[in-house]
């Protein structure tokens, strides 16, 4: 009583009143006058807020059989306050003066504490305890005390109240540990169809659609009989995991247990169809629905968007708002993306005004779909206007479709700049965001930044992620780390496959390739075109023509189609292999030819020297209106360099100005050294000015393009000025400024910059570098250095240093040198005329005849022959 007089000083302004209340109470209650308490004290069910424990004789509640259990009931609330305040102590005082305590008191608002205190205190928690507890480590993610709690309900006998064990399925599921789940299923209730509907629900939501499916036969043959919510997630089970036939057999049970009339399983009904594909089933039941919601609206026209049925999605947008249901987000984001595929700026334009007008502008879901959905469209500047607006700024999912809007569109520093705004943002990139920026890493160390970011995330145990990574390392150069990370991925799927195979098979690297797919077909993962295309790219020369001749009849004994992707990558092969025939025939047998097996086609020819026949395809492929791509301008701008058709490269460079291919890089590159070509270096310098961001290969070839019109101080300057913008150059931009030094005598300039090759950029110098120096020193007479130079090489000189040793031998007249020189490209190319005639001519210029007559004898003699010369004009 003292402690009670103390709680009451503390909840009431006067003890006395609390005191008098009290007292007036109990002469009530041990009177027998107080009347009937409300229900929510005492109802006989056994899942009321406050349950009592049941009579033996009528099994009606103690509370309605005798006063003195409505004494209890006043005594628990009584004590259930002390709780509620934290009196421990007070409220274990009021429970002693009950003769029968019961465990309503103890279902407080922090149920774990209170679950503690009741055992500690000695009570048995019943059913309801348990399961506010369980629901508590779900609210609290606290798997460890779940764990504890489910080894109490072992140990207390409540495995088979639905109750608890539908709590603690729904816990684990929903926690990713669907076998402990399942577990509770089987020790439990499994003829309560509750628990049945949530290990069915939790398969679900794990991804486990084939387990979903193998329950729910076994749940009608001999446990219970599925009701509404049951039905409903088998179909989303079917949907999720295209079962078509699993999903038309529900369909059938729906109907025959009249379940049709519901509109969530109806709903469900429609978005299994459309989901499994068969639109035409999908929109009959749809038309058939007496009441619609915004769920079946938005489930059919998501399906006609997936079947890449926009126009048809639209129009029935369009219905929808005329029935006048709202619109949520899920149908925003829909429409939004058919109206990215059907590339409708006007429609777009009007659901942004409509998003506006129905107040889901904040939305960052939405947000992030209208900002991709004209990033899609090409229109960066309204990507960006919304991006801007106020509340975006702190959404991830905005920030996120910002930064792959900009990936698709080609800003890639805008986008890499964004990327790690976010991070001095305090937001965190999801898993598209971190693969989208991966695929256009080309610096291992900050791609090894975004690994390090992945783990510590969890996201790299993402499929997406994952292939992105090994992808990046492959890229970098570093096959290695690629293949480590590949090797130790938890899950790969066919992309996975087909992205280490093309790693391989991009460096070279073709025999490891042609083992990995090798393994890939033995783990039973039947390839698809972008695995064939991958390999294909292995067979890039003539000794690969069988290997891809068999995978060629593979590609059929599977049963895939050759359309013009696949089309592509075998033209392309082929084409590599010098097989122009086959190319032609696989070219001829794809019907619908688009843009990308025509550029395959012209891009081959040109690139393996077949340039009439590209120049003669590229005609046909503009006859039949098909537009021509940067990858074919670039590849026929190269052959017009070669074959010195300057007028044929202006209408390509007017085309590129129109198609807006000019601003890439790959274009004008080529278009700068095809005027470099035709001796119009003042062209050459205005396209390079021309270009917002020239990247190394331009530098390169804007350099080179100097050297080889005699300016090698212009192209000096160019190398600087390509160092002072952080360029950093690669061992082909040292070859041109080699040249450049060599044709223009700057001797001590070639050799401060061959020196600082390995010295400054850590690039070890090949055999063109060499060939250069020896051009250099040779051109300036110093051959005794010449020679030296190449008794140095730390690799064996080929035929084309010999070759440059003998030419400069021949212009200063060393017979010796000359001698050895020629000796040592005979023992290379011994049927090599040019080298004898060159041979014959030095001794020739020195006025040794002798030497002249016993050479050109030594060659009547033999089946040596001098090639006639020849001009192209």
């Amino acid at each position: 009583m003292n402690n009670l007089l103390a709680f009451a000083s503390q909840r009431f302004s006067s003890p006395v009143s609390f005191l008098g209340l009290f007292t007036s109470l109990r002469l009530r209650i041990d009177g027998g006058l107080l009347p009937s308490l409300p229900l929510a004290f005492h109802s006989s069910g056994r899942r009321t807020r406050f349950h009592t424990l049941p009579s033996a004789r009528t099994g009606t509640s103690i509370a309605e059989s005798s006063p003195t259990a409505s004494a209890t009931h006043v005594k628990g609330r009584l004590a259930d306050r002390c709780f509620s305040s934290y009196r421990a102590q007070d409220a274990l005082c009021m429970l002693d003066e009950i003769p029968r305590p019961y465990f309503a008191s103890w279902n407080r608002s922090k149920p774990v504490t209170a679950f503690h205190d009741m055992r500690f205190s000695g009570f048995r928690p019943d059913q309801v305890a348990y399961g506010k507890v369980v629901s508590a480590c779900a609210a609290s993610r606290n798997l460890d005390l779940a764990e504890q709690v489910y080894a109490l309900v072992i140990k207390d006998g409540f495995c088979s109240d639905g109750y608890v064990c539908s709590g603690l399925i729904d816990l684990f599921s929903k926690h990713g540990r669907l076998d402990d789940a399942l577990g509770v299923f089987w020790e439990g209730a499994t003829t309560n169809v509750v628990c049945w509907n949530a290990i069915i629900a939790g398969a679900v939501w794990n991804e486990e659609n084939s387990i979903a499916l193998d329950l729910f036969p076994q749940m009608v043959n001999g446990f219970c009989m599925p009701n509404l919510f049951t039905l409903s997630s088998i179909l989303r089970a079917c949907a999720a995991a295209g079962r078509l036939d699993s999903g038309k057999g529900i369909h059938a049970w729906v109907i025959k247990h009249d379940a049709g009339a519901d509109v969530v399983v109806t709903t469900a009904v429609v978005d299994m169809y459309a989901k499994c594909g068969d639109m035409d089933a999908a929109m009959k039941e749809f038309s058939r629905m007496l009441v619609r919601n915004v769920v079946s609206w938005t489930a059919i026209i998501s399906g006609f968007v997936q079947k890449e049925e926009v126009g048809d999605a639209l129009m029935l947008f369009k219905q929808m708002l005329c029935s006048g249901v709202e619109i949520n987000k899920c149908t925003m984001t829909s429409v939004l993306l058919a109206c990215s595929k059907l590339s409708t700026v006007e429609e777009t334009d009007q659901i942004h005004c409509l998003i506006t007008k129905i107040g889901l502008r904040t939305d960052p879901v939405v947000k992030g779909a209208l900002l991709s959905t004209y990033a899609k469209l090409g229109n960066v500047q309204s990507s960006e206007r919304i991006f801007e607006e106020t509340g975006t700024l702190r959404s991830p999912t905005t920030w996120s479709a910002m930064v792959c809007g900009l990936v698709q569109n080609e800003f890639l520093l805008r986008s890499l700049q964004l990327f790690c705004r976010m991070f001095s943002e305090g937001l965190r990139p999801d898993k598209k965001c971190c693969s989208v920026v991966l695929s256009i890493v080309d610096c291992t160390d900050f791609g090894r930044q975004i690994h390090s970011y992945t783990i510590k995330d969890g996201s790299v145990h993402d499929v997406l992620v994952g292939s992105a990574l090994f992808t990046m390392y492959s890229k970098c150069g570093s096959l290695e780390d690629s293949c480590k990370f590949f090797i130790r991925m938890q899950d790969r799927d066919r992309a996975s496959w087909a992205s280490m195979i093309a790693g391989f098979a991009g460096h070279g690297h073709t025999n490891e390739a042609f083992q990995l797919f090798r393994d890939m077909i033995l783990e039973h993962i039947v390839p698809d075109e972008m695995t064939i295309s991958s390999i294909l790219v292995a067979c890039n020369d003539g000794r690969f023509l069988m290997k891809g001749k068999e995978l060629h009849g593979h590609t059929l004994r599977i049963g895939l189609r050759i359309d013009p992707p696949l089309g592509s990558a075998l033209v392309s092969m082929y084409l590599k292999c010098n097989n122009l025939a086959s190319a032609k025939r696989v070219f001829d047998g794809v019907l619908q030819k688009d843009q990308i097996i025509w550029s395959s086609l012209v891009s081959g020819y040109a690139t393996n020297g077949y340039s009439e026949e590209a120049l003669k395809e590229l005609t046909h492929m503009v006859a039949a209106g098909l537009e021509v791509d940067r990858f074919t301008c670039s590849s026929v701008l190269w052959v017009c360099a070669n074959l010195w058709r300057p007028s044929l490269g202006e209408q390509l460079h007017a085309h590129a100005i129109r198609a807006g291919t000019i601003s890439y890089n790959s274009v004008t590159s080529a278009l700068l050294t095809l005027y470099a070509k035709c001796g119009r270096i003042d062209d050459s310098h205005r396209v390079f000015d021309e270009t917002e961001y020239p990247d190394l290969v331009m530098w390169t070839s804007m350099i080179d393009a100097y050297a080889r019109h005699g300016s090698g101080v212009e192209a000096l300057e160019m190398f600087e000025l390509m160092k002072e913008n952080g360029i950093r150059p690669d061992s082909v931009t040292f070859v041109s400024v080699l040249s450049a030094c060599s044709r223009n005598g700057l001797v001590e300039k070639g050799l401060f910059h061959f020196n600082s090759m390995s010295s400054d950029y850590g690039i070890e110098p090949k055999t063109h570098h060499f060939a250069c120096m020896v051009d250099l020193l040779g051109r300036s007479g110093r051959l005794k250095e010449a020679a030296d130079l190449i008794g140095r090489m730390p690799i064996e000189s080929d035929l084309l240093v010999w070759s440059t040793l003998l030419g400069a031998c021949k212009v200063h007249g060393d017979v010796q040198l000359g001698k050895l020189a020629a000796e040592k490209v005979l023992e290379l190319e011994p049927k090599d005329s040019g080298t004898i005639i060159s041979l014959s001519n030095i001794s020739a210029d020195v006025g040794n005849w002798e030497d002249v007559l016993r050479i050109r004898s030594s060659m009547r003699g033999g089946s040596l022959k001098k090639e006639p010369g020849w001009s192209i004009t």
